[in-house]
């Protein structure tokens, strides 16, 4: 019996880690999102602390203009940079997969946006975007598509578009990494069988290459959608949400009302709702890729 138990007891200490940094959190997150906690109200002796109010925090989230407004705008960051990160990253797979001279270098190169902290990425680009002497607007200016100043952070839809381009340039590698090794594992035998059959390069890219990767392109695109939902740092650090808000996602709306305004109950009703978005988006991604699998 014990030497049944014991594979049990090796996996113990890193089942209470897990618990607790990840279960015991979001259970105490969803239990706040039921009562009323506020920075006015947190002592435990204080009876306005326990009262449970159900569903009127979630609620006051539906029914409020700016939730929906961080909804739509952390949709189009989450589907323009997924759905770049994913052509590009596609393209550059496939190129990769092809020998020629100097690959390995090429491969190394293009992890290095990846493996900068997403910090220095947002410095890095609020630098380059700099309306006085960034390069992207001296670029710009150079090209006569500006005056020579142009504050691309100033404006809602131009600072959302240079955060999008921000976050593809960082995260292209990635996707690109998990395609590529998905394609070095596609057996030979299907192409060639595709070559015999005449069927052109393009066929054999959507006959053969995309079906047999959609394990590969579900796990992407999984992990980049949630990656890009819950984005937050690289908004803080070149736009603090801004102008105007418009660039305020449900993560920046989230911490905002928590640690800002001190709507803690709010603010976890917020995140919670935004799990639920979270599982929508893998809920179609696995009915339309295991569909297309089989």
């Amino acid at each position: 019996m014990i030497k049944k138990l014991r594979p049990f007891g090796y996996l113990l200490p890193s089942f209470l880690v897990i618990l607790g940094v990840t279960l015991l959190p979001l259970i105490y997150a969803i239990f706040i999102s039921f009562i009323n906690l506020t920075k006015n109200v947190h002592k435990l002796d204080n009876p306005k602390l326990w009262d449970y109010v159900g569903f009127e925090n979630f609620a006051k989230v539906l029914s409020d203009a700016s939730f929906w407004q961080a909804v739509g705008r952390t949709m189009y960051f989450t589907v323009t940079s997924v759905g770049l990160e994913f052509i590009l990253g596609m393209a550059f797979a496939l190129i990769l997969n092809e020998k020629f001279a100097g690959r390995g270098f090429v491969r190394g190169f293009m992890l290095i946006p990846w493996a900068l902290p997403t910090i220095v990425n947002a410095v890095l680009w609020k630098w380059l975007y700099d309306p006085d002497h960034g390069t992207v607007t001296v670029l710009l200016a150079a090209l006569g598509i500006t005056d020579g100043y142009f504050n691309i952070l100033g404006s809602s839809f131009s600072a959302m578009n240079a955060i999008v381009i921000a976050d593809v340039w960082k995260n292209t590698a990635f996707v690109t990494l998990i395609l590529l090794a998905a394609m070095q594992s596609l057996p030979v035998e299907a192409y060639e069988a595709g070559k015999i059959d005449g069927a052109s390069a393009f066929r054999r890219f959507f006959s053969i290459t995309l079906p047999l990767l959609s394990p590969a392109i579900l796990v992407a695109l999984i992990m980049r959608t949630m990656e890009a939902f819950k984005v937050f740092d690289i908004i803080y650090i070149m736009t603090g949400g801004g102008p105007a808000g418009g660039t305020q996602v449900l993560s920046f709306l989230t911490y905002q009302s928590s640690m800002m305004f001190g709507k803690f109950s709010y603010g976890s009703s917020i995140a919670f709702v935004m799990s639920i978005f979270i599982l929508i988006f893998a809920f179609i991604y696995i009915k339309i890729l295991y569909k297309k699998a089989e």
